[in-house]
């Protein structure tokens, strides 16, 4: 018999994915439903339900830093999610993270945060100091450095020219689906960089750029928070506990 027995085991928690860009949360479903497998048997997954608002939406919010205007969009999801019954939510976007502390006080459900999610695999792995790579929304922020350093984690920031570079490959290629051997290179080159001051694994701080690098094309071990957020959520959704 495929999947589980239903009348066995209680049915595993509910799912909800609220998305932003299309490539990344696309990834992160796709890896929550076909790696379910490993928890819950053969072909199986929880149950995901997914929302989204146009990504134009949230980047006019993004671009004149209005982080609770990008929370009320967030919060429209949870709550469009939380009435097709999901159990608790993840947002394969590590820019609008940012807004969570207007979410988290308002939202109908429980978050699993992306960077805590990432400090803790790397504590796991037994990593010290962590490049960090994104849009620079994300570079500028807090986001992850406040949850590296509660683990006690040291980090390193592209520099300035390195951080506009890769945000234009970003948005405008990687989001739109299109990924160039001159893209994989400049990434390299900025990985190679931060190996070079000390770093002993990057963050893919953006849940695109997976989709372009991993642990066989990159100078350093990476942290692909795109699919570490989907495997922590499928443990969570099988009852198991995750790494302290």
């Amino acid at each position: 018999m495929l999947g589980r027995d239903l009348r066995a085991t209680p049915a595993p928690r509910h799912i909800g994915i609220v998305a932003c860009s299309a490539e990344g949360a696309a990834l992160c479903y796709r890896t929550v439903c076909v790696e379910g497998a490993q928890y819950f048997g053969a072909l199986d997954h929880p149950e995901v339900s997914m929302h989204t608002h146009s990504l134009a939406d949230y980047m006019k919010c993004i671009g004149r830093g209005d982080w609770p205007g990008v929370a009320e969009l967030m919060l429209s999801s949870a709550q469009k999610l939380a009435r097709v019954g999901a159990d608790f939510l993840i947002c394969p976007d590590n820019t609008i993270h940012q807004a969570l502390p207007w979410v988290i006080r308002r939202s109908p459900l429980p978050w699993m945060h992306i960077a805590e999610v990432v400090a803790a695999q790397a504590v796991e792995r037994g990593f010290h100091r962590l490049g960090i790579t994104g849009t620079r929304y994300l570079i500028d922020s807090e986001v992850y450095p406040e949850k590296l350093s509660a683990r006690g984690l040291g980090y390193l920031r592209p520099n300035p020219v390195e951080r506009a570079e890769i945000n234009r490959i970003i948005f405008s290629e990687l989001i739109a689906g299109i990924f160039t051997p001159e893209a994989i290179a400049y990434f390299q080159r900025v990985i190679g960089r931060m190996k070079d001051e000390g770093c002993d694994a990057v963050v893919l701080g953006c849940t695109e750029i997976p989709l372009i690098m991993n642990d066989g094309n990159s100078p350093l071990p990476t942290l692909d928070s795109t699919r570490l957020l989907a495997h922590a959520a499928l443990r969570r959704a099988a009852g198991r506990k995750l790494p302290a």
